[in-house]
């Protein structure tokens, strides 16, 4: 079987290629970055003099972003962080903008809803990690929604949002991969979304596995199994003699083919889709004796198109482990602020608990 040839369109495929040096392509987009930098520069002057306001919220606020266009493991840093922080005693929520989402007004992830409702990213991290999820085009709407239905929420963690100073932030991760900050130019001429100014995070966490400037280390690794949508395991090393179909919608998707290819097993076949693709209108497992592998946040889109697929469908998921001294550098950024008691919850009978 040939997989169908959905692709990822040529601005996609080209540009985070030209991004990693200053070639011609970049040259010639160059005066088109000076552009991009000026409103970007003008925008942060607005919030930093105080002409725009910053909206601050009772709880304290980290946010998880890059200054790269592009994924930089961002996600899978959100959920090793809040894990970390209910760990330690936080109770927290997400927000999310949910790109990729076909709604526009704001919500709560739910059980029931899909990955057109609320995003991808945010649906996996509600799934993963259990914690109130909204999504809405502002952050700051998104975070007064949580906090309003959950009140008993002692920290907010954003998935990305650097660039959106309308919500005050206590604490700042900026999130890179092998490619650092690229060529070192502004959009569209290179990856950077904004002047890469250290001074202005808190935090630094390379994903990847070549730093190219000061920060802590993060390790990513695949798990051993695969994991169907009944939740099943399947070991991959008993997947060695199966014909094997490999697929991401991620913004990388080759990392994802290598990690698998490094548990030794053999891809036939693999299909790199554009970032959030909804995998509407795929025909992937229409013959017999394959078995499609794909990454988690794929499967949260995949699994309810093949409801039936059993053990032919199965997400890999992958752990995102920061190292210690950066949970300990976190920690101590938090520490001052909490300076205020956990808001009880409500018991079964509601009543307040202790």
């Amino acid at each position: 079987m040939r997989p169908p040839q959905v692709g990822r369109n040529w601005l996609a495929t080209h540009l985070p290629q030209a991004w990693l040096r200053r070639g011609p392509l970049s040259c010639a987009l160059w005066p088109l970055s000076m552009l991009y930098a000026a409103l970007a520069l003008g925008r942060r002057w607005m919030y930093d003099s105080g002409a725009w306001p910053s909206s601050r919220v009772r709880v304290p606020v980290v946010v998880v972003g890059n200054v790269v266009a592009g994924g930089s493991g961002k996600t899978p840093v959100v959920m090793a962080v809040v894990e970390h922080l209910r760990a330690q005693g936080w109770r927290p929520g997400v927000v999310s903008r949910g790109h990729g989402r076909l709604t526009r007004e704001g919500l709560e992830v739910l059980p029931g809803l899909s990955a057109r409702d609320c995003g991808d990213e945010p649906l996996l991290i509600r799934q993963r990690c259990q914690v109130p999820v909204f999504v809405a085009r502002q952050r700051v709407e998104a975070t007064q929604a949580l906090l309003q239905a959950h009140p008993e929420t002692t920290i907010v963690v954003a998935d990305d949002g650097l660039q959106h100073h309308a919500l005050a932030r206590d604490i700042n991760i900026a999130v890179f991969d092998d490619r650092g900050t690229g060529n070192g130019w502004m959009l569209p001429a290179g990856p950077l979304r904004e002047p890469w100014q250290p001074a202005r995070v808190n935090l630094v966490l390379h994903t990847g596995q070549h730093p190219a400037f000061a920060g802590f280390q993060a390790s990513r690794t695949l798990a051993m199994h695969g994991q169907s949508a009944q939740g099943q395991r399947v070991p991959l090393h008993s997947l060695h003699k199966q014909r094997l179909m490999a697929l991401a919608g991620i913004a990388q998707p080759e990392v994802f083919f290598d990690m698998l290819r490094q548990q030794g097993l053999r891809l036939e076949h693999t299909l790199a889709l554009t970032d959030h693709h909804d995998c509407q209108g795929l025909d992937l497992l229409s013959e017999p004796g394959w078995t499609l592998l794909c990454t988690e946040k794929d499967a949260v889109k995949l699994f309810p198109l093949y409801p039936d697929a059993g053990l032919r469908l199965l997400a890999v998921p992958l752990a995102c482990s920061p190292e210690p001294a950066f949970l300990q550098a976190l920690d101590e950024l938090l520490a001052p602020l909490q300076h205020q008691p956990p808001h009880p919850l409500p018991s079964p009978h509601g009543h307040p608990t202790s």
